[in-house]
């Protein structure tokens, strides 16, 4: 069996989450492949490496002096250094960067080096090899990530026998410019690197015991996610949920590879597990109805009335090409006989609302069209949910019998999830109130 691994920032925020990892690794020698993050924050009063080298470059962009900046990372991993007894030279590694920030180094370069550092200390200590992500992971000019160039360098690289330690979050260009990802990219290098090496399973090491089905800071104490599909997920990270980079999915659906969200903190959870198709463990123990429960606030509503505008050819089209023009992102689409509505993020709509309400009255000689602000969405996903006979009538029945209104209604066809919409000041109100009922008292449904 091959396991790929990736720890996240705060897996190793300090020598003593060094000795965290170490004692998972060492239990289990399928786990030969190791991806890490930058070192995290060891408590509230630390930082993250990563976002301290950003405001490293943003120093040097602005001519101000990054002194304090570079030392706090350099004390950090000096410190982690010490406490483990490596013997890496980390004085010639900070002194290269130092150089090339003189030199105004670029953004995606600086930012890297989190990794870089963290997994060359990291490789030491597991008596590992190291494998620079910039050597392996191959990204083309268009930004894609060349899945075939990648495994044929990884391939050459590897030394038969030894587990192998790569820096995520950042690869290389066909010229071996340094490319980075989005924030929480170690997660799709993790993803990528489980394609590449077509993993067995791909752990992915945080600090919360796998995936939780409503928030924590709005539920107290929710239950752990045993197992979800990709499906399930997707719809959950779109939504909010965001244990886990949406784009980390891809590359190991691709090839059915599972990905199981551990605890580094607490190793002997089993965490939650992530597959394309559930129905095995549906047949030993069926699915709760309810799998997960994720929202964000903040949406506008714009609903256009005019008398059957729902069987007017174009009409959808029409509405839809207006918000493509002014490049807005649209949400849902709840439609009724004589209206439909148009659900988008107010940050994306607020500098262009007066312009797409007079191009939307012009091209569908609509008058009467309402905007209504302040908006949550709330995503109320489970595969049970077709197995439960009047699962809408009872989400809506209790949501009502605790004052709640309901402004958007929303379901897929493959009721795989439903979609609602309160007012932002409902919000957390409404999370707790589908969770008490749904989750805590679902035995008595």
């Amino acid at each position: 069996m091959i396991k790929v691994v990736k720890f996240g920032g705060s897996s190793v925020a300090s020598a003593t989450q060094f000795k965290k990892v170490k004692n998972i690794i060492d239990s289990d020698k399928d786990r030969m492949f190791i991806i890490t993050s930058a070192c995290g924050k060891s408590d509230d009063e630390d930082h993250k490496v990563t976002d301290l080298l950003y405001l490293c470059h943003a120093h040097i962009k602005y001519g101000v002096p990054y002194d304090d900046l570079f030392n706090m990372i350099y004390n950090k991993y000096m410190g982690i250094k010490k406490e483990l007894n490596l013997k890496v030279n980390l004085e010639k590694e900070f002194d290269i960067i130092r150089e090339l920030m003189d030199k105004e180094v670029g953004v995606d370069y600086l930012v890297s080096r989190g990794e870089y550092l963290t997994a060359i200390c990291l490789a030491e200590y597991l008596d590992a090899q190291f494998i620079d992500a910039s050597e392996v992971i191959s990204f083309n000019y268009s930004g894609e990530v060349n899945f075939e160039r990648s495994g044929e360098l990884l391939k050459n690289k590897i030394k038969k026998g030894k587990k192998v330690v790569i820096p995520g979050f950042y690869g290389a260009l066909p010229n071996g410019t340094i490319k980075v990802m989005s924030r929480g990219g170690s997660d799709i290098s993790g993803s990528i690197l489980a394609n590449i090496v077509n993993a067995d399973v791909y752990e992915n090491w945080t600090d919360v015991s796998g995936l939780l089905i409503a928030d924590p800071r709005i539920v107290k104490n929710p239950k752990t996610i045993d197992y979800i599909t990709y499906s399930e997920l997707r719809e959950l990270s779109y939504m909010g949920a965001n244990v886990l980079h949406d784009e980390a999915i891809f590359p190991v659906r691709e090839k059915n590879i599972p990905i199981n969200i551990r605890n580094t903190n607490k190793p002997d959870h089993p965490g939650t597990m992530i597959l394309s198709d559930c129905s095995k463990q549906d047949a030993i123990k069926p699915p709760h109805f309810i799998t997960g429960i994720s929202g964000k606030k903040n949406f506008s509503v714009i609903t256009l009335n005019k008398p059957q505008i729902s069987s007017e050819v174009g009409a959808l089209r029409k509405t839809l090409q207006v918000f493509e023009d002014f490049n807005v992102s649209i949400e849902s689409v709840p439609v009724g006989v004589d209206s439909f509505s148009v659900v988008v993020s107010t940050e994306g709509i607020e500098k262009v609302i007066y312009e797409v309400i007079s191009k939307l009255k012009k091209d569908l000689d609509c008058d009467n069209i309402t905007v209504i602000d302040k908006i949550a969405l709330i995503a109320v996903v489970g595969r049970g949910m077709k197995n439960k006979p009047g699962m809408s009538g009872l989400l809506f029945g209790e949501l009502g019998a605790h004052n709640i209104n309901i402004r958007i209604i929303n379901q897929a066809a493959d009721e795989i999830d439903i979609i609602i919409g309160v007012e932002n000041k409902d919000f957390e109100k409404t999370i707790r109130c589908i969770y008490d009922r749904f989750i805590t008292r679902s035995d008595t449904l």
